[in-house]
């Protein structure tokens, strides 16, 4: 699953969303071999040496209690939780990813990531991943205090597409996904990959490459309340408690 968006866009709609989502782990996670979270779990998250943002206990709890079960949970920083460090993984003992990876299960391989900063254009956004990515401006960043650092970061995190209803979530054909693009590109110039799993999109997508893979965009827990799922037959797109004619299909 991806974009939860913890915090977004306020503690009350933020609070529907997260007991939509422990309610799925209440029924999922006992299935569950593993749990990939492909980015923007959280709205914004930054950890300090001695403070994280305060909130979402639910989720982190259940979490907490999912990987203390033996299940393996793979977490995938995305855009908007660029600043995940080491308390996720030393609290709850989740694996921490920054970039896609590549994993095989059931024979069929799989390219995992959030999707932020892939394929052509976006290029405001390439760079500002750079100054994100910054150690040293990360440890300038570190020098403000919590009060004023997640303060400033969540005001600015009010103008992002998840504060004001994703109006750039719009699907324009393939051709104009980047993503779609990325992985078109990628089978050309690597071993072949079965499926690339995307989130960052915010759409929930089944697309089929030109020759052969299946590129699919996870949707998000804002509008959709979609997510992945990966047996011995396929992979396919699912829907909790909404409306299961959501998918985007080509």
């Amino acid at each position: 699953m991806s974009d939860l968006h913890l915090g977004a866009p306020n503690q009350a709609e933020s609070r529907a969303r997260e007991h939509a989502f422990i309610r799925w782990l209440d029924v999922q996670g006992p299935t569950m071999e593993a749990l990939f979270i492909v980015g923007d779990l959280f709205d914004f998250w930054f950890e300090y040496k001695k403070a994280v943002p305060r909130g979402f206990v639910r989720t982190l709890g259940k979490l907490a209690a999912l990987r203390d079960s033996g299940v393996p949970i793979h977490f995938f920083t995305g855009n908007h939780d660029i600043w995940v460090f080491d308390y996720l993984e030393n609290e709850i003992g989740l694996k921490v990813y920054r970039e896609p990876t590549l994993f095989e299960f059931y024979g069929k391989s799989l390219l995992v990531g959030h999707g932020d900063g892939l394929g052509p254009g976006d290029h405001g956004y390439k760079m500002i991943k750079k100054v994100f990515n910054n150690r040293f401006l990360q440890w300038l960043f570190a020098r403000v205090h919590p009060n004023a650092g997640i303060g400033l970061a969540d005001f600015f995190s009010r103008k992002s597409r998840a504060k004001t209803g994703n109006e750039d979530a719009i699907y324009k054909g393939k051709e104009s996904e980047w993503l779609y693009q990325f992985a078109v590109s990628y089978q050309r110039e690597n071993p072949p990959v079965d499926y690339f799993i995307f989130g960052h999109r915010h759409l929930p997508m089944e697309i089929q490459l030109p020759e052969e893979g299946v590129y699919f965009n996870l949707g998000d827990w804002i509008k959709y309340n979609t997510y992945g799922v990966l047996s011995p037959e396929k992979f396919s797109i699912e829907v909790w408690e909404k409306d299961p004619d959501v998918v985007i299909r080509e």
